[in-house]
């Protein structure tokens, strides 16, 4: 691969807040019921469930528990060998590549046709569930969700009246109508599409969307999840003790628990862990809200210098500013000669302007000096030099100048702000004084950029 340009980021935004920019909301989907109290909490949008247009006719079994993964997985094999042999078609719903291609394997061994619908085959994902719904297609897929069509029992006849091309016959089309309707009986007779999950995710609108593949449109069908105790989910379910207890009572590998309880218990667990899950992104929203009070300040402002014409009264104001707490750190206002630092003062000016002031000689040829007026002389002379660089460069060029600059050490500003890329830096303050430092400090290095980039330093004065 050819080694591309580096990329910057140079801020970012959780979904949420991204969302809740909008003034409107509003969506539709099969599986929001389970996260009503997320969308209320966090957006809050009320989550209404609309009835179906036909009533459901789809069979939802209850789950089968197994000792071990092993029992687990014959049975599954087991039940999609059945539906083979029946003609039914058999979605198979598993968490991973990896399971999906062990099943796949053990499917090839035992003669069962099939395909496998994962990440690695998305070139041919519109195919695959295309014909998902065939009499005797067993379709292996991971999380599968809407994946954008529904599966037809007896396969799609849309696909095959396109395969066909707009020069087939009136006969041709009506001889694929009349197969697809012998199909769609044929399937339809058999118990329509039956789902067979493999593991029950951490979620159950995953799980959910996994089962609304079936009995779509009022056509019947099946479902069943088949669950092992060594599954991620069962180990916060049912601990360690558990299997021991069924190994004691002579529980073996192929034996079954199959009870309504248990699938509510198992509902259950899903539910704790969904809480925990809403917790850890209810505490990032919280993290980032913090983040969002800091990003509005900033933004406000480079939307200000980006609309302006000018950003003088800008680069006046934050001038003021900046002079004004550099000389208060060495002449305190309201203080006395004997607790100024003039030296000090001097050296920082030097340091941060690129010019000697001799406030000394001030002080010296000056009886009466106050704090007031070392930082009036500090100020006027800053605006002299201001204004003679501005006579060197020009008003156009110092004026666009000016503005670049403030655009460049804003965007800079923020880039090294703590947590502008994530969660704010531990132990720093509320989100307002963060915001206003970040503020005050981004101002401070315009100004220092405007005062070193606007032309040559000029030479220090003897």
């Amino acid at each position: 691969m050819p080694v591309q340009r580096e990329n910057q980021t140079l801020a970012s935004i959780t979904f949420q807040n991204l969302f809740r920019m909008y003034k409107k909301l509003s969506g539709m989907t099969g599986t929001a019921d389970t996260e009503a109290y997320e969308f209320q909490s966090i957006y809050g949008l009320e989550v209404i469930v609309i009835p179906t247009h036909k009533p459901v006719q789809r069979k939802d079994h209850p789950d089968q528990v197994f000792l071990n993964r092993e029992g687990k997985f014959r049975a599954v094999l087991a039940d999609i060998e059945d539906c083979f042999k029946r003609g039914q078609p058999v979605l198979v719903g598993t968490t991973s590549i990896e399971t999906s291609e062990m099943l796949s394997e053990y499917l090839r061994n035992a003669g069962v046709v099939h395909e496998v619908l994962n990440a690695k085959q998305h070139e041919r994902e519109a195919q695959i569930v295309a014909n998902a719904g065939r009499p005797g297609a067993v379709t292996i897929a991971t999380n599968m969700a809407g994946r954008g069509t529904d599966i037809v029992l007896g396969g799609s006849l849309e696909t095959e009246l396109h395969e066909l091309g707009e020069e087939a016959s009136a006969l041709d089309k009506a001889k694929a109508k009349t197969a697809w309707q012998q199909r769609h009986d044929k399937v339809k007779a058999a118990g329509g599409l039956h789902i067979v999950g493999t593991e029950r995710h951490e979620s159950r609108r995953i799980d959910n969307q996994l089962r609304g593949r079936s009995g779509r449109r009022g056509d019947p069908g099946s479902s069943r999840f088949y669950l092992s105790l060594e599954d991620n989910l069962m180990r916060i379910f049912a601990s360690d003790w558990v299997q021991k207890a069924m190994r004691m009572m002579g529980m073996k590998e192929d034996d079954v628990i199959e009870d309504k309880l248990v699938s509510r218990q198992i509902e259950k667990a899903q539910r704790k862990v969904e809480a925990h899950n809403f917790d850890i992104r209810k505490n990032l929203l919280d993290f980032d809200d913090v983040n969002n009070d800091q990003r509005k300040v900033i933004y406000a402002q480079r939307d200000e210098l980006l609309d302006a014409d000018s950003v003088k009264d800008n680069v006046d104001g934050i001038r003021g500013d900046v002079i004004g707490e550099l000389v208060a750190r060495f002449v305190p206002a309201e203080s006395v000669d004997e607790q100024w630092d003039l030296p000090g003062l001097e050296a920082a000016l030097a340091g941060e302007l690129g010019q000697i002031w001799t406030c000394r000689a001030l002080a010296k040829g000056t009886e009466e000096l106050d704090a007031e007026g070392i930082e009036r002389h500090v100020q006027e002379s800053v605006e002299a030099m201001f204004a003679q660089k501005e006579a060197q460069l020009g008003t156009e060029t110092a004026r666009a100048l000016e503005k670049h600059i403030m655009l460049n050490v804003l965007d800079r500003g923020l880039e090294g702000a703590p947590g502008a890329h994530g969660l704010p830096a531990p132990g720093h303050p509320p989100a307002r004084l963060r915001a206003e430092t970040a503020q005050a400090g981004i101002q401070e290095g315009s100004f220092r950029a405007v005062l070193g980039d606007a032309g040559q330093r000029q030479a220090p004065r003897s």
